[in-house]
C-alpha cells in the first residue's frame, strides 16, 4: 500500500482556525498534494477529487458499515446499557449494504415519498411566513436561533407525528447523534453525554410507536410503522434507528443549509440581488447554495477487497474518507468552484452524495430551502450582517452557531 511520505497536512485541519470559516484552501492544497492522500493523522485515505469520490462512492468494493464503538472505550456496565441503542444505530441506513440497505431503503421510500413531501408544500409556506412575520418585525435576529433551527424542525416533527411541545428536546437529541456521528477527538465524557442522548431519543420513540399500537394515526411515523414488502417490514431496531435518522438529518442538515445559505447570498451582493430580481431560479440557486457551502462535507467507507484508485492501491480493510465539499469545488469538474454562480447551469453537487446511499430526504430539504429563500428574497429588505458567524466545522458537518442580522423594518 503505497503512502504519503508527506505528513504536514491533515483532513483534520479543518477544525483550526484559519480553516473554520472557509475550509475549502484546505481541500484544493490536499487536492493539489496529493488527491488519494494517505492521512497520517486519521489513519485513513483522504479522496479530494470528484471522479475519485463518485467512483469510490458507487463500488460494490467498499462498505458503508462503518458504525462502531469498540467496547473497550467504555464502562463494561455502560456498554451493556446502551448496546440496544448501539444496534439499533447500527440498522441505520446510512449503515447498511445491499441486501440489508436496499430492503430497509426501499421500506421506508414506500412512507417518505415525493408526494407526501409535495403535499407539505402549502403547508411550509405558511410555516416560513409565520416565522417571518415575527422574525421581520425586529431590527435585529438571530436568523439561525428564530428561523433556521425552527423551520426543519417543524416540519419533520410534524410528518412524524412528533408533538410540537417536545420540539426543544428532540433538537438536543438531534445534536447528540450529530456529535456521536462527528465522533474526532470526543473524550470518554462527551462520548458518553452524547449516547445517554441518544438513549432518550431511542426511549422517545419506542413510547410513541408503542401509543401508534392503540392510537393509529395518518403520518409518517404510521407509515413507517405499516410499510412492508412482501410480507416484510422493519423490525424493532430498523424502525427506531431509522426514525432517529429521518428525524435528526431532516432536522440538523436543512439547518444548516439555511444558515450557510443565507450567509453566502449576503457576503455575495450581486448573487443576492440576482436572486432577489429573478425568483424563477430558486431551484437552480438552491443547487448552487448546496455545492458552494453544504452542510454535510464528508463521509467514509470500509475497503472490502483491495482496489485501485488514480493509480494508488488500497489494501481490503482500510478506511476511505470521501471529500464530499472538496469534490463539489474540484476545478477539473466545476468552472470557478469557489466563487457562488446561483445561476449555474451544469451543477452535479454532491451535498447529498451518490449512488444507492444518496439522501432519502433530498427533495424535502431542497423543497424547504426554495420557499425560505425565495419568501427571504421577497420579505427581507436591505439586510446587513452584525458580525460574522459563530462557526463550527467539522470532518462531517458544518455550520454556524448564530447568524445575528439587522435589517430595515
Amino acid at each position: 500500500m503505497q503512502k504519503n511520505s508527506n505528513i504536514s497536512l491533515s483532513l483534520k485541519q479543518v477544525y483550526n482556525d484559519e480553516y473554520r470559516a472557509f475550509p475549502y484552501p484546505l481541500y484544493h492544497r490536499l487536492r493539489e498534494l496529493d488527491p488519494v492522500y494517505w492521512d497520517p493523522e486519521l489513519q485513513a485515505w483522504v479522496l479530494t477529487g470528484y471522479n475519485d469520490v463518485v467512483t469510490t462512492l458507487r463500488s460494490p468494493k467498499v462498505s458503508a458499515q462503518r458504525f462502531e464503538i469498540e467496547k473497550e472505550w467504555l464502562p463494561e456496565a455502560f456498554y451493556r446499557q446502551m448496546e440496544p441503542s448501539l444496534r439499533a444505530i447500527a440498522r441505520q441506513m446510512l449503515f447498511l449494504d445491499p441486501p440489508d440497505h436496499t430492503r430497509i431503503r426501499g421500506l421506508v421510500a414506500k412512507a417518505f415519498t415525493p408526494r407526501m413531501i409535495e403535499r407539505m408544500r402549502e403547508h411550509i409556506q405558511q410555516i416560513v411566513d409565520t416565522l417571518l412575520d415575527d422574525v421581520l418585525a425586529k431590527e435585529r435576529f438571530n436568523f439561525v436561533e428564530e428561523f433556521t433551527y425552527p423551520l426543519p424542525a417543524i416540519v419533520i416533527a410534524e410528518m412524524l407525528g412528533v408533538p410540537s411541545e417536545d420540539r426543544e428536546q428532540f433538537i438536543r437529541w438531534s445534536g447528540d447523534f450529530g456529535t456521536l456521528l462527528e465522533g474526532a477527538d470526543l473524550d470518554l465524557e462527551q462520548g458518553m453525554r452524547a449516547l445517554y442522548g441518544v438513549q432518550e431519543f431511542i426511549d422517545y420513540f419506542r413510547k410513541m410507536i408503542a401509543q401508534r399500537q392503540l392510537q393509529p394515526r395518518d403520518d409518517l411515523l404510521q407509515a413507517l410503522i405499516h410499510a412492508h414488502e412482501g410480507g416484510d417490514k422493519l423490525d424493532e431496531y430498523e424502525l427506531l434507528g431509522n426514525c432517529i435518522l429521518l428525524l435528526a438529518a431532516g432536522h440538523g442538515t436543512t439547518t444548516e443549509l439555511l444558515g450557510n445559505g443565507l450567509y453566502a447570498l449576503l457576503t455575495h451582493p450581486d448573487q443576492y440581488m440576482l436572486f432577489q430580481q429573478n425568483p424563477e431560479i430558486a431551484s437552480t440557486a438552491v443547487m448552487e447554495l448546496l455545492r458552494y457551502d453544504g452542510p454535510v462535507q464528508s463521509t467514509s467507507r470500509e475497503v472490502k477487497e483491495d482496489i485501485e484508485i488514480d493509480g494508488k492501491r488500497i489494501q481490503a480493510g482500510s478506511t476511505v474518507v470521501l471529500c464530499l465539499g472538496a469534490a463539489s469545488h474540484d476545478p477539473a469538474h466545476f468552472t470557478n468552484p469557489d466563487q457562488l454562480v446561483l445561476d449555474r447551469k451544469e451543477n452535479r453537487h454532491l451535498a447529498f452524495g451518490q449512488g444507492i446511499h444518496f439522501c432519502l430526504g433530498a427533495p424535502l430539504a431542497r423543497l424547504e430551502s426554495e420557499i425560505a429563500f425565495s419568501t427571504l428574497m421577497r420579505r427581507l429588505r436591505n439586510p446587513r450582517l452584525v458580525q460574522e458567524p459563530e462557526w463550527w466545522s467539522g470532518l462531517i458537518f458544518r455550520g454556524m452557531g448564530s447568524l445575528l442580522i439587522e435589517h430595515d423594518v
